[in-house]
């Protein structure tokens, strides 16, 4: 199903992160339980349904395409100059480095460790809460393509597809979807 070519990308998990409240920041953890269908054992975004605040406003029911977030290691090296920004600290609870998140196609296999796999949904859509962390920290995670795109750095957003636990040093391998590609949109 997947060109070799385009299910070798390698990358790493650098640190794991949850809150069991709705914090904007996640706390580091040693490992954690990714659970098929549901999200991070034991965070607060957990469930088959939408868990973040406002979407659950709208509709309870809807599905939950934000399971697990990502974030590439290589946003908060960019940021450096400006910001102190340690993995977690963003919400995510997966901080990899090696593998450009936000270049993957909609519906990407991520195979971590040895068994938790995850599919790629969208773009973490950031909002306002960022700068209540970082003040400028919105602006900077935003950014234009040259056809005067929106490009969201924030992380993508993913659900379980098989459990699995998750620690730093686990292996990240890719698998794409078939082609056509369809690029990542905020979810």
């Amino acid at each position: 199903m997947f060109d070799e070519k385009e299910s070798s990308i390698l990358g790493t998990v650098i640190a794991v992160s949850l809150s069991k409240k709705h914090t904007f920041s996640k706390e580091n953890q040693e490992i954690i339980k990714l659970v098929k269908g549901f999200g991070v054992e034991g965070d607060a975004h957990f469930g088959s349904t939408v868990k973040h605040r406002s979407r659950v406003a709208q509709d309870p029911n809807q599905p939950n395409l934000r399971q697990v977030h990502l974030i590439q290691n290589e946003l908060f090296e960019e940021l450096a100059d400006r910001f102190n920004i340690k993995p977690g600290q963003m919400g995510e609870n997966i901080t990899t480095v090696g593998i450009n998140l936000l270049e993957l196609p909609t519906d990407t296999i991520l195979i971590i460790g040895e068994c938790a796999i995850i599919k790629v949904t969208g773009l973490r859509n950031p909002c306002t809460q960022i700068d209540n962390f970082k003040q400028g920290l919105l602006k900077a995670v935003l950014d234009k393509d040259l056809d005067g795109n929106l490009i969201r750095k924030a992380g993508i957003m993913g659900v379980i597809l098989q459990s699995g636990e998750v620690k730093p040093g686990d292996t990240i391998r890719v698998e794409l979807p078939p082609r056509p590609f369809k690029k990542l949109e905020r979810v």
